[in-house]
């Protein structure tokens, strides 16, 4: 029997009827070579297929294709700050390097009106992050509205709580945790006899932990090429193998969820903000190999990267573990709460036969990773941070406005053009106002339906998936 391919579908388990015409296709062209006469053929040995499949770290770097990389090239404007260790030692020293924007001669009105806005705005953050003892409340209720690329890499650091509010305590709390987190790559890749540096392994574990660890690495070594291909940024073996040593480490450390595709998208907006703040050009990604930068710049990136994204997931953990038992309660949630909303788009996708988790998991699991740009999905982090709970719950009311934002064109539709449209929105044009628009509507669904009864408690009506594959 022919199945889908591994890249047909969505890479959640179900597949894109693109994918479904695709299969039909095969299977005609099978059916016409098997009523020929064909040449006997050598089949290859179970035993060799699987040892194939799943071998050891080291061979699985050696197998893959050779991966292509951009040339290097000299930086084209993306300057490393010469301040940059100061930086490093404590993000608070890059406030006084901040390059205000200037009000062009020839401009208009309203946007001498917008770059003087964004000035006074960068002078509040920059206000409030200069305290000794930096409020948090007044620091979330300033960033919900959006935060400079000035001072974002600082103020999402403080909002997670990896940076302490007391200046006091920054420096050597940086120090401490970028030594603990280089230390535990160190571990994680000498205890499988590998090379911290490349993020590869010479000699596979054995036993019950070689399988584990092999598993992962595999994964994850798959799912990085594949991590926003179309940005330049992310195509350099730099990124790539910083981007892999932070995954592994994770989901050695998380033995109950491991790693899980998907995760690899959220580290993104993390990695690209903190390199930001080491290069004077505000647009990083393209135009620069960060393996042209110090080594301690991008081990700092790395750390900074992974802590932070530890502390978002450990607000959803229950999204990653077995069964995904987190997403089955947004979905579920989010059903419930487009009834309210919306009903007549509600009763129009139930009419059609179509489930919310075929296009909402992907939804939950990636936090809209897929839907748009990482550019706009770090304007809206910035309201994420800015929410007690940000991830885990103002995010369902993110994707209930993100959904009956179409309901005007969706309930003219049948399932397959409703499963293609929900597959590919036409959001390659937006922009941050789109977010913002985006975010107030949901935060006053938010308002109105929080608390609400009959409203996130989140038990599925139908039996949950439980066989998704990311």
């Amino acid at each position: 029997m022919m199945g889908y391919e591994d890249d047909d579908g969505d890479d959640f388990g179900l597949p894109s009827l693109s994918s479904m015409k695709r299969r039909s296709r095969r299977i005609a062209t099978q059916n016409r070579a098997e009523s020929s006469t064909l040449s006997p053929t050598t089949e290859e040995p179970p035993d060799a297929l699987h040892s194939r499949r799943y071998s050891n770290s080291a061979d699985i770097a050696v197998e893959r294709p050779a991966p292509t990389y951009p040339m290097p090239k000299k930086s084209e404007g993306k300057i490393l700050r010469p301040q940059y260790k100061e930086i490093l030692r404590d993000p608070a020293n890059a406030l006084h390097l901040i390059n205000y924007p200037t009000v062009p001669a020839n401009a208009t009105p309203k946007e001498a009106d917008a770059i003087n806005s964004r000035i006074t705005r960068i002078n509040k953050f920059k206000k409030l992050l200069q305290a000794s003892t930096i409020s948090l409340p007044d620091l979330r209720s300033l960033a919900w509205s959006g935060v400079p690329q000035e001072v974002r890499a600082m103020t999402w650091q403080l909002l997670l709580s990896y940076l302490p509010a007391n200046s006091e305590r920054r420096v050597a709390t940086l120090e401490r945790k970028r030594k603990e987190y280089l230390d535990g790559v160190r571990q994680a890749f000498e205890r499988g006899g590998g090379n911290a540096a490349t993020g590869t392994t010479s000699t596979a574990p054995t036993g019950r932990t070689r399988g584990l660890d092999e598993a992962i690495w595999h994964q994850i070594s798959i799912d990085i090429p594949r991590t926003n291909p179309h940005i330049e940024l992310y195509s350099y073996e730099a990124t790539q193998r910083s981007l892999e040593r932070i995954l592994y480490l994770w989901a050695v450390r998380h033995p109950a969820s491991g790693y899980v595709q998907g995760i690899n998208d959220l580290v993104t907006p993390f990695w690209q903000v903190f390199l930001g703040i080491y290069i004077g050009d505000p647009n990083i990604e393209s135009g620069m190999d960060p393996g042209q930068l110090p080594k301690s710049v991008l081990d700092a990136v790395e750390a900074d990267s992974f802590w932070c994204l530890t502390k978002l997931l450990d607000g959803i953990q229950d999204h990653y573990i077995v069964a995904q038992p987190g997403i089955q309660r947004q979905v579920a949630a989010l059903r419930d709460l487009t009834a309210r909303i919306d009903g007549n788009l509600s009763k129009h996708l139930e009419q059609e036969g179509v489930e919310f988790i075929q296009f909402s998991f992907r939804w939950m699991n990636c936090l809209l990773m897929r839907e748009i740009s990482v550019k706009n999905t770090i304007r809206m982090w910035d309201t994420y941070l800015a929410e007690e709970q940000g991830f885990s719950e103002f995010h369902l009311y993110v994707c209930a406005a993100f959904l009956v934002k179409w309901s005007d064109k969706l309930v003219r539709m049948d399932f397959q053009e409703i499963m293609m449209f929900l597959q590919c929105l036409p959001t390659k044009d937006w922009t941050e106002k789109d977010i913002e628009l985006l975010l107030s509507e949901a935060f006053i669904w938010q308002s109105l339906f929080k608390g609400s009864a009959a409203h996130l408690k989140g038990q599925p009506a139908r039996e949950p998936v439980t066989n998704l594959q990311l």
